[in-house]
């Protein structure tokens, strides 16, 4: 079986849509219909039920489920160990999302070659739900992110937390409500508390899913919105933009996620240690 079409199902069943599976590949939508198709095809038995209300598993696809897991883990295991350079003992893989790799380990990679030289580096991007998936099955070893959720099997615990801040492109208070003011979602979370801290602001022209794109849009056009200190220092301290006066902050906690076990390999061991010791030095104050 080509290894493809078990992730493709994964994935499926993961967002429950062809279209997200497709996207998140980075293939067409047609690309995963022919791959399900061929998958059935050599099953024998059809996978999905696709309606207006989204896509489920058969019977024969929920029992498939756990034997593509297995299939997807054991081809990604054996390609690390077959590829694992000479001089190197092992290979750990690593998830986080991309704002936490710019934030945290990017500095983590430089202390673990150091501290494990024998221990090869495998990096990954992705979102909390892919992330979690992909610890379930074992196919990283630690993953880090702002809202995993809770599955049996792996801890789940807290490294640091981002102080978010409301930051204008010109001299304002909260107040002085800024018609131009971009909605940059940063998780279930922060949503919530936004709605109660400012319950009748005006609805955003400009919502972003991505806090870099909301920063070059207000930078780029002028307006107002929250990020993290980190992000906005500099341009706090060059002028380009400004405090809000009075304006609530918000914590945005990130979580390590590492699987349960009572004896850890050393260099797992050794990974965990230096992911919390570089969260210790990073501060938003």
């Amino acid at each position: 079986m080509n290894i493809d079409l078990a992730r493709t199902f994964l994935e499926i069943v993961e967002t429950g849509n062809f279209n997200k599976a497709a996207e998140r590949l980075n293939v067409t939508q047609s690309t995963v219909s022919m791959r399900v198709k061929a998958l059935e095809d050599e099953l024998g038995r059809p996978l999905f039920r696709r309606s207006k209300a989204g896509t489920e598993l058969t019977a024969a696809g929920t029992q498939f489920r756990r034997y593509a897991s297995s299939l997807v883990r054991v081809w990604q295991q054996a390609r690390q160990e077959l590829a694992l350079p000479e001089g190197f003992s092992t290979v750990i893989t690593v998830g986080g999302q991309v704002s936490l790799w710019d934030r945290l380990l990017l500095k983590w990679l430089p202390w673990m070659r150091k501290e494990m030289p024998d221990v090869a580096i495998r990096a990954e991007v992705g979102q909390p739900d892919s992330l979690m998936r992909q610890l379930a099955e074992g196919l990283i070893d630690v993953g880090v992110m702002y809202s995993p959720q809770s599955r049996p099997g792996l801890v789940v615990e807290k490294l640091f937390e981002e102080r978010l801040v409301m930051v204008s492109s010109r001299p304002r208070s909260i107040g002085d409500w800024d018609r131009d003011y971009v909605f940059v979602d940063w998780g279930p979370e922060f949503r919530i508390l936004h709605g109660q801290a400012y319950p009748g602001i005006p609805t955003p022209a400009v919502s972003v899913g991505l806090g870099v794109l909301g920063l070059q849009h207000i930078l780029a056009n002028g307006g107002s919105g929250y990020f993290p200190v980190r992000l906005v220092r500099d341009h706090l301290a060059a002028g380009q933009l400004h405090a809000v006066g009075e304006a609530t902050d918000f914590r945005r906690p990130a979580f390590l996620v590492h699987p349960v076990s009572e004896e850890q390999s050393e260099w797992l061991r050794t990974a965990l240690q230096g992911l919390r010791y570089v969260a210790s030095l990073e501060s938003e104050d």
